[in-house]
């Protein structure tokens, strides 16, 4: 479906991002780049659309080379989700998710139609929130619209960058659940940026362990977690199995005192 064949990206000054990358990602499957800030997973997400070009190396998406692609073309057909959610502010819940539409000529009732089959889909019942603005909407509802607009063109693809990481973690956990229904009934290829492992743990189909714009692995999170690679990428998975035995001997400590102040 996606394939990067030994891509680099130097930015102007002589800043290298990614050097010599090469990933798979198959079609239908969530796969979630996660590494440190700064390790180079955004320039990679926007290598495939074109909002990053590549200093050398291929893009290919259906085997065809990104770069033989008009890129406003090549991004109508690519959603595109991130953190800052960026609707437009004027505009209605119903005007934001059908722009791509309009600018693709559809018809009013095709993209009515879609309008309300996404808002459904996202958790917001179009009745309630087709004519509410960005202003009225909590930052998890926000979010909600951001994803619908991002499938509004009836793409196969959706580019995720850290789509979660400003919303509180009960929200937070709503979408994940959310997105995991709406990749598995529309049958989306995801690409998702983040630094927080749990989320990619919880998201991912396979996993890519970025590193100084390297890929130290690509696995699911069992292949990873049993057959590590690289240090990096043991100590990495390990965390989530520290927190939680910290967090188990943190509410077994307070369970043990509140048992000896009852008996007291």
């Amino acid at each position: 479906m996606i394939s990067l064949q030994n891509v680099s990206k130097i930015y102007p000054g002589g800043v290298g991002a990614i050097e010599r990358l090469s990933l798979e990602i198959e079609a239908g499957e969530t796969l979630v780049l996660l590494g440190a800030s700064g390790c180079g997973k955004t320039t990679t997400l926007k290598l495939i659309n074109r909002l990053v070009e590549p200093t050398s190396g291929t893009v290919l998406i259906e085997g065809r080379d990104v770069t033989s692609l008009d890129p406003v073309v090549l991004r109508r057909q690519i959603g595109y989700v991130f953190q800052g959610i960026g609707l437009f502010p004027h505009w209605t819940v119903a005007e934001n998710v059908a722009a791509i539409p309009k600018l693709l000529g559809w018809s009013d009732a095709r993209i009515q139609d879609r309008v309300d089959t996404l808002l459904n889909d996202v958790g917001l019942p179009p009745d309630a929130y087709r004519a509410r603005r960005p202003a009225e909407l909590s930052g998890g509802q926000q979010q909600r619209v951001g994803v619908a607009r991002a499938l509004a063109a009836e793409t196969r693809i959706l580019l995720m960058d850290e789509p979660f990481g400003a919303v509180d973690p009960i929200t937070r956990d709503g979408l994940q659940e959310q997105i995991k229904q709406i990749q598995k009934q529309l049958d989306l290829t995801i690409i998702l940026v983040t630094h927080d492992v749990s989320e990619a743990l919880l998201l991912a189909d396979r996993l890519a362990i970025m590193d100084s714009g390297r890929i130290l692995q690509v696995g699911s999170a069992h292949e990873l977690s049993t057959q590590p690679a690289d240090p990096q990428v043991a100590s990495l998975l390990a965390m989530p199995r520290r927190q939680s035995k910290r967090l188990q001997s943190i509410i077994g400590a307070g369970a043990t005192a509140r048992d000896r102040s009852d008996d007291d």
